[in-house]
């Protein structure tokens, strides 16, 4: 089964808060890709291919043609995961790039970043993705967490981008304070070389040690994550409708033991029900608000067995009936 790309939970966490201090309507934003008007929870990894939907409703609703840019100067430093450690605990800004780029699929397997040098240049190479306002809301995060992480030491030469259409120059030099190039062949920041010397007054051979191993298993769970896109492709196949999706028979699909399939969910913080009643209450809302199927229809395509079972779960997981929440988003 094709790897789906997915992104670190706390991003979205963070794109929540950021849009809500911008006071922009956030749960409308958020309500384009079925997420509910609360912040997501940030250890559920997060599929990327809703990007498209979740940030052309934030140009809409923001009326706002550089959303993207603006709302990741607006982001706060993302402190507290295994990549800033790595960064802390090795000798030079270098080094901890380079660990970085090892690791990176922590955070996003979005992108393939790789770090060359050219005479007094460095360039970090990678940044391409279909939806620009992603692109230049994760490049703003980025720039921001180098420059933390330097002391305000890092500064950008230039930022060469593919999209042939963007924000004006003035734009761009105000959110990253350098040269912006458009409809290039590859997305690349360019940076002075020299800054990869800079040393790390927290280093130490020892943490960095112990942060390496930390990362290695943080990978391994990462792998999991791609149980649950297999899980959820097999809904989106036709289990639901047959009424023939408990666990056991999930595990058979998936060429694993019921027992290998709990422990290997509980190893992302997850479960077999949880997967279940996510996909169900994402589902349910996205055919309540945007088609015209009937409420029995709905009840068969998320696999509920009667009207008022379905009727329960969705006022659990919204606190509205189907019909309110139907009305109230065709109105």
């Amino acid at each position: 089964m094709p790897k789906k790309n997915s992104d670190a939970g706390v991003f979205l966490w963070m794109t929540y808060q950021t849009m809500q201090n911008m006071g922009l309507d956030a749960a409308s934003i958020f309500a384009s890709v079925n997420l509910p008007d609360q912040p997501p929870v940030k250890n559920i990894r997060r599929n990327n291919s809703t990007q498209n939907r979740f940030w052309n409703a934030a140009e809409k609703i923001s009326l706002d043609l550089d959303i993207g840019l603006h709302v990741g100067v607006q982001m706060p430093v993302f402190r507290g995961l295994i990549i800033e450690y790595l960064f802390l605990s090795s000798a030079t800004f270098g080094d901890g790039l380079k660990r970085t780029l090892h690791y990176q699929e922590i955070l996003t397997d979005v992108f393939d970043l790789s770090l060359s040098i050219d005479g007094d240049t460095a360039i970090l190479s990678g940044f391409e993705h279909p939806v620009r306002h992603y692109l230049e809301c994760a490049i703003g995060i980025l720039l921001s967490f180098f420059q933390y992480i330097t002391d305000d030491d890092f500064k950008p030469i230039q930022i060469s981008l593919t999209h042939s259409q963007g924000a004006s120059k003035q734009a761009y030099e105000n959110a990253w304070g350098c040269p912006v190039i458009l409809n290039q062949s590859k997305g690349a920041i360019f940076f002075p070389s020299k800054l990869l010397q800079k040393a790390s007054l927290s280093a130490g051979p020892e943490l960095l040690k112990i942060h390496e191993n930390l990362a290695e298993q943080q990978l391994n769970i990462l792998e999991k994550h791609q149980l649950v896109y297999e899980i959820e492709s097999l809904f989106s196949n036709g289990l639901l409708e047959s009424r023939q999706f408990n666990q056991n028979l999930i595990a058979k699909y998936l060429n694993r033991s019921p027992r290998t399939l709990r422990t290997d969910l509980q190893a992302i913080q997850t479960s077999y029900e949880q997967i279940l009643n996510q996909y169900r209450e994402r589902l349910a809302r996205k055919l309540l608000a945007n088609t015209q199927e009937t409420i029995d229809q709905i009840v068969y395509l998320t696999g509920f067995s009667e009207h008022s079972a379905f009727t329960r779960a969705f006022k659990r997981w919204t606190g509205e009936t189907p019909s309110s929440y139907r009305q109230r988003k065709q109105r």
